[in-house]
């Protein structure tokens, strides 16, 4: 589906709720993937719906009025909730995920969305009362859902080669696709490719700037969480794929020899001026190649733990990959030690087949 639809469908579903929560989607546009709006919107239409079954107001969806939401009581709330889990099926993560998108609503009604006389829309949020469920997985849960949204073996080189030739290929026949490509595919394989070869953050990714990289010693400057600042190894693949994009940089996307952002966007405006990739920009251009490569679920994220499991395969070396991560706990660290013994375990089935 497009994006055309997708916001078409998210205009239709805001249509069938109050208003309030339209001028809240509205406000969350910008910041928010339109598929995400859309799943906050379906949680809204539920809890609406539930507030009418349950005689909390008399009358059609849209025109339920603030009032009514600011009188819900906790207890009223944990019906709601166990009406989820109970009548409608949802697992503990599926309830949490429809606390987090009401939670963010009465927030935004709260202390965000002001009156013509400056006053908020409510005074009361029953859902800062409210607890998200407490979901306890081991490790190796966790390791087995990831397992199978991360690259393995050969799959890191035809993913960066899919992004630097082959998606191009496949879509020769459409014109707008496949100059908005070749445009890009330099860019796009660098930001690839050195994920893969760093397991940088999102946010470290799009912060970088070409200060930022030591040629010599193949080495990033990046801005860790709590605004710490590391010194972070890449990779050789990495680091060839990063010239190829530093040669066309500057003339591809008409930059001033000022602009000091490693990735930028391709110039827009009357004033073609070029910007700093977001960090939604950047898991866009991840989503297109995913969705195509045929592995919809990888995301930055995603291939940040590709490189993490990849390293722990290779190197054995978890103090190493702690400090290299970034994390503050070597029990976060050790998720890759289960992770790859279900590599461990594909490796020597492998063997088997071919015996």
């Amino acid at each position: 589906m497009t994006a055309n639809h997708h916001y078409e469908r998210l205009k239709e579903k805001v249509g069938e709720l109050p208003w309030y929560v339209g001028e809240f989607i509205d406000q969350k546009k910008r910041k928010m993937a339109v598929l995400t709006l859309l799943n906050y919107c379906h949680d809204y239409i539920i809890f609406f719906d539930w507030i009418i079954a349950e005689g909390l107001y008399t009358g059609k969806r849209q025109e339920i009025p603030l009032k009514t939401l600011e009188k819900l009581t906790p207890k009223q709330l944990e019906s709601f909730l166990s009406y989820l889990e109970h009548q409608l099926g949802n697992t503990k993560q599926t309830v949490n995920r429809k606390i987090s998108s009401l939670k963010s609503l009465f927030h935004y009604l709260q202390n965000i969305a002001e009156t013509d006389e400056l006053e908020p829309y409510i005074y009361r949020n029953v859902m800062a009362k409210i607890d998200f469920n407490d979901i306890k997985e081991d490790q190796e849960t966790v390791a087995n859902r990831i397992e199978g949204k991360i690259l393995h073996g050969d799959e890191y080189e035809q993913f960066r080669q899919f992004i630097a030739s082959d998606y191009g290929e496949r879509h020769k026949d459409n014109k707008k696709i496949y100059h908005f490509h070749l445009k890009n595919r330099e860019r796009d394989t660098a930001i690839v490719s050195l994920i893969l070869g760093s397991g940088l953050r999102l946010s470290e990714l799009s912060s970088l700037n070409l200060d930022d990289i030591d040629y010599k010693k193949h080495s990033l400057r990046v801005k860790r969480k709590g605004g710490k600042e590391q010194y972070v190894y890449f990779s050789e693949q990495a680091m060839i794929d990063l010239k190829e994009y530093l040669q066309i940089r500057e003339n591809r996307y008409q930059l001033s020899p000022k602009e000091r952002a490693l990735f930028v966007s391709t110039a827009i405006g009357p004033k073609k001026a070029s910007r700093r990739l977001s960090n939604r920009a950047i898991e866009k251009i991840i989503e297109k190649y995913a969705q195509a490569f045929g592995k919809p679920a990888l995301s930055v994220h995603k291939l940040r733990h590709s490189f993490a499991t990849r390293y722990h395969m290779e190197n054995n070396d978890i103090p190493k990959l702690k400090k290299h991560l970034g994390h503050s706990s070597v029990q976060t660290t050790m998720l890759y030690t289960h992770m790859t013994n279900t590599e461990m375990k594909k490796a020597i089935d492998k063997m088997d087949s071919q015996n």
